[in-house]
């Protein structure tokens, strides 16, 4: 008889692609029971293969599966690989989470809670029973697994069934839970499950890793997310809950999102019901092997934990002696075209657990929309030209053309302010112990000659979200993984570029790692410089303000070189678009310093006024009259 197991897992694994029939079992003892009056019951530890790696197939994903628990050991992506350079593999998404010698698995059943006795029992230590693999009719595949909880008697007193279906063709996995009474008594049960988890980092940029829970409400579906860095910090569950802001919203799912991937696992709910009613509870977790309080150390990995509301199992043989769950689970990209397209991703708002980089300035309510337009004109013109590198480059170039009123007002009206400068400190000088008269006076002065200090900066916050927009969608556009732009050269969008590469180099004190020699950093060092050459940046002399000059002078050797350090492993995507917006700002600069010279030399020559009062407008000559009168 198998009890309840607290188990490690076995030394040896068998290779993910070998075909179900051909892997070998992994048998293990059973060990002492958690309770002295109440135990569960399973079988020998098997792992069974559902699914496949090969493309060819039609499955999507292989799911690696592991009695202990009923859970997912591994799911390995059968369209996506690892984007090792030299022998690329299959993409393992999911993946076993190891802490304090022991392993979490993906989907487990983790506690399950007899309310009425006041006992509990860990079924995610327990191997259950395989009832079998079948592979369907219909080309999809599906393993059975058998857990039963018994008295002191060893009499059983519950079943607990757990199903799993692949399909190919889709990224949906069905998983179905049936928990049946078997005594002659009524049970009050609960449980929880293990989410999937095991999300390994991105190996390049920032860590886009989350956990996303979504609602319905009157207004349509709206999401609540945690953070590895928001989990890092909670001290209490209460930190850690995903609760709506409003508890009337109905609940739809629980995500585990990467950069580019997620793992979106669905309650279904009860029939005639447009959300899940049976989840009681949400709360993300963290995995810190090391304990450390640095978010970015390398080891630390999320996932999270459903719990079911209370059920009451009625004796067995009664209508009500058993009760069923059904799981939906979304293992593929995030890719917002698929989400559209199938009518039960979009019902469910699967868009939600598309996350893009807003900041503070930005939020996402305003950045998402825009990127999303922005990733909808980048994919039509990619039918144009089957190029994601060269699209970047012209989509960039286009904005710019588009924003070329902003930017050339902008840079218009800091000229002005720059020659204002000493004039304005003058100002400052001769009125500095009264702040109203100084205003007033620099006022004048801003009014006088047509410039506004508060004006020339209305731009730049006009363009910031179409700019960082445009840097998200491309950052984290699942179309730019591994995408090629040149045949020797950047031949993975979604990576550094790699002119040469390298052994890993961590640099000492900051930990910084170099895999390669990537030019673009290089190159767009270069183009920041050219353009800080050419920005019209206010002139200010030693004598009106040496500390302001001297700061502006550091600004000018430091942004250069900042820059560049600071993305040398940024995406090769990120970096040509950084690239070639600043080389188009170079040139966009040039024209509109030209422009600036040309109007002065007007303005030298009596042509248009200096001022605002006549718009710069050029003036007209008044007309000879046809006779003169006395």
């Amino acid at each position: 008889m198998q009890q309840t197991a607290d188990v490690q897992a076995p030394a040896g694994v068998v290779e993910p692609n070998r075909p179900a029939a051909e892997k070998p079992s992994v048998q293990l003892q059973p060990q002492p029971s958690l309770t002295s009056d109440f135990s569960a019951e399973g079988g020998p530890r098997r792992e069974v293969v559902i699914g496949s790696v090969d493309p060819a197939s039609g499955f999507k994903y292989q799911l690696d599966l592991d009695s202990m628990g009923a859970a997912i050991r591994t799911a390995t992506f059968s369209e996506f690989d690892d984007r090792d350079r030299k022998n690329p593999k299959p993409l393992v998404f999911l993946s076993p989470v190891g802490l304090n010698g022991r392993e979490t698995l993906s989907l487990a059943n983790a506690e399950f809670t007899l309310l009425d006795q006041k006992r509990r029992l860990n079924l995610g230590r327990l191997s259950w029973k395989l009832l079998g693999v079948q592979k369907l009719e219909d080309g999809g595949a599906s393993a059975a697994f058998e857990a039963t909880i018994v008295d002191a008697n060893e009499r059983p007193m519950l079943r607990l069934t757990k199903t799993y279906r692949v399909d190919p063709d889709t990224y949906l996995l069905n998983i179905a839970l049936n928990i049946e009474n078997l005594g002659n008594e009524g049970h009050q049960i609960e449980y929880a499950v293990t989410g999937p988890g095991g999300l390994k980092r991105n190996a390049f940029g920032t860590d886009m890793r989350k956990i996303i829970a979504a609602y319905r409400n009157s207004q349509g579906i709206t999401s609540t997310g945690l953070d590895v860095k928001t989990l890092m910090k909670a001290d209490s569950p209460e930190d850690r809950a995903l609760v709506p802001k409003n508890p009337e919203w109905g609940y739809l799912w629980t995500a585990n999102v990467s950069k580019y991937f997620a793992a979106i696992l669905v309650p279904t709910p009860d029939e005639g019901k447009q959300y899940c009613d049976w989840i009681n509870g949400r709360w993300g977790v963290l995995y810190n092997p090391d304990q450390d309080r640095k978010a970015a150390s390398g080891d630390e990995t999320i996932g999270f934990v459903l719990s079911s509301t209370p059920a009451t199992l009625g004796p067995a043989g009664q209508a009500d002696s058993s009760r069923a769950y059904a799981f939906q689970l979304y293992l593929g990209p995030k890719d917002k075209s698929r989400f559209d397209e199938v009518e039960l991703y979009r019902q469910l708002g699967f868009v939600h657990a598309i996350d893009f980089m807003p900041c503070c300035c930005c939020p996402s309510t305003i950045i998402n929309p825009i990127a999303f337009a922005i990733l909808a004109i980048m994919n039509w013109m990619y039918i144009v030209i089957p190029n994601y590198g060269v699209v970047i480059i012209i989509l960039v170039l286009l904005m710019r053309l588009v924003l070329h009123p902003v930017t050339k007002y902008s840079q218009v009206s800091m000229h002005k302010m720059s020659k204002l400068a000493p004039r304005a400190e003058a100002i400052k000088k001769k009125y500095g112990d009264n702040k109203a008269e100084m205003n007033k006076k620099l006022m004048e002065l801003y009014r006088e000659q047509g410039a506004s200090p508060i004006i020339s900066m209305v731009p730049m916050f006009v363009q910031m979200p179409i700019w960082i927009a445009l840097w998200s969608a491309i950052y984290a556009s699942i179309d730019l993984r591994g995408a090629p732009f040149l045949p020797v050269w950047i031949t993975d969008l979604s990576a550094p570029d790699a002119l040469i590469p390298l052994q890993t180099i961590t640099i000492p004190f900051v930990g910084w790692q170099v895999h390669g020699l990537n030019l673009l950093p290089i190159l767009m060092g270069v183009a920041f410089y050219l353009q800080q050459k050419l920005m019209p940046m206010q002139q200010t002399t030693a004598t009106t303000n040496p500390q302001l000059a001297q700061q502006q002078k550091m600004m000018n050797i430091m942004m250069p070189l900042m820059f560049p350090l600071m993305l040398y492993n940024a995406p090769s995507g990120v970096n040509l678009y950084i690239m070639s917006s600043t080389f188009g700002g170079v040139f966009e600069s040039y024209v509109i310093k030209k422009h600036i010279r040309e109007r002065e030399v007007q303005e030298a020559q009596g042509l248009i006024s200096a001022t605002s009062k006549t718009g710069g407008k050029i003036k007209k000559k008044k007309p000879k009259p046809f006779f003169r009168t006395r």
